[in-house]
């Protein structure tokens, strides 16, 4: 699978084309459906004041975005075009962020991001679910994954939560291998690990050779090669 960078943009107001503008976007990289861990998070001054509605949102005010970087300065347009490359975009509702970071990249002379190479998760999550709420809040919910960060709209937390919905819409984390309901954990978090002893008495099997025969062509046919699970002789 090709590199992915999931987006997420805090904008002045709703609509470009009447002047309003980005103030934060962040991206993180997904490579074969895994994060990398890297990622690229920019706080932007407007150079105009941000609607109130808009605010109350993401708490971000002119005052607070007053000496940050123009999207114009190096380290922010070229940066990001350099982070994101010729990946794939990954948004919520892609069509907004599509328009605003288009409409910017027009201010400064450089071209737009094709359509086709942005995915939308809202419309994936309205196939998957049709006639359900699918706003990034339920789609957390849906599937289990943590809201604890989200006090307010912040790029960075929501394009870290939209990865994880993202992927659980292309079919979770193993993809082509269900083994059912198990704990979900954050994907951007270290989970704390228990070390157990040996069994004093080990239990029988209670698969039969065949069942045990199955499993294993099973788990070679869906695993990389290089997998893990692989190297437990299986």
């Amino acid at each position: 699978m090709p590199r992915e960078v999931v987006l997420d943009t805090e904008t002045t107001g709703l609509d470009p084309e009447s002047g309003h503008r980005l103030i934060e976007i962040a991206c993180v990289e997904l490579d074969d459906f895994i994060p990398t861990g890297r990622s690229f998070h920019r706080l932007i001054d407007p150079e105009r004041e941000v609607d109130l509605e808009a605010e109350r949102v993401h708490g971000l005010s002119r005052a607070k975005l007053s000496g940050k970087p123009r999207f114009s300065d190096i380290e922010v347009v070229e940066e990001l075009l350099i982070f994101v490359g010729e990946a794939t975009i990954i948004a919520h509702n892609a069509a907004f962020d599509r328009g605003f970071l288009n409409a910017e990249l027009a201010r400064v002379g450089r071209s737009g991001i094709a359509e086709h190479r942005w995915v939308d998760t809202l419309g994936l999550a309205q196939k998957r679910f049709p006639g359900m709420y699918n706003s990034l809040d339920a789609l957390c919910r849906r599937f289990r994954i943590s809201l604890a960060e989200r006090e307010r709209h912040s790029a960075l937390v929501d394009a870290k939560l939209l990865a994880s919905v993202y992927l659980e819409l292309q079919g979770g984390r193993e993809r082509g291998l269900d083994l059912g309901e198990a704990e979900r954990r954050p994907l951007f978090e270290s989970a704390a690990r228990t070390s157990y002893g040996p069994r004093p008495r080990p239990l029988a099997p209670l698969s039969t050779d065949a069942e045990r025969s199955a499993h294993a062509a099973f788990i070679r046919r869906v695993l990389k090669p290089d997998a893990l699970w692989l190297s437990f002789g299986v």
